[in-house]
């Protein structure tokens, strides 16, 4: 945490094809080793294949799975008096939206399958009917805040 000053925060562009902010987060994120062009190939042929297997539009699925994996709470560790203490914090929506796209992607790469591209969009599709490795990870931080929330007047 900085001492001096608190840096700005820097203004993310839309993606150039659909014109939208998240999208542009998701390629950020999935970008490895600074190939943002093979990312951002990965993000469009996963909407292409969504689109066609739902006949919806698919960046209103990729924002629902999105909505859907944000968590509400979470738990942070604290020491207090040389014991720690697992603190539920309440999330700001910008960190629930970043958590959110980690969890996804995380959950594809760590699934079975051909490619990247099918994986991702599995794991889109089972994030927007609440389903999948990513709701169950976010059902996991809300059960630990709930168990821990005695320690809730610990915040600082």
């Amino acid at each position: 945490m900085p001492r001096r000053r608190i840096p700005k925060k820097r203004t993310l562009s839309p993606d150039p094809v659909y014109d939208n902010y998240l999208l542009h987060m998701i390629i950020n994120r999935l970008m490895k080793k600074g190939k943002k062009s093979l990312a951002s190939k990965l993000l469009y042929s996963t909407i292409k294949q969504i689109g066609e297997t739902t006949q919806k539009d698919p960046v209103q699925i990729i924002e629902e799975a999105i909505r859907n994996v944000t968590p509400l709470v979470e738990v942070k560790a604290r020491r207090v008096r040389g014991s720690t203490f697992q603190v539920p914090l309440t999330v700001s929506p910008e960190r629930g939206t970043a958590l959110g796209i980690r969890w996804i992607i995380s959950s594809c790469r760590s699934r079975s399958g051909k490619n990247t591209i099918s994986k991702l969009s599995a794991e889109f599709l089972d994030a927007s009917k609440n389903i999948g490795s990513a709701i169950r990870k976010k059902e996991e931080i809300n059960r630990m805040a709930e168990a821990n929330k005695a320690f809730a007047k610990y915040k600082s």
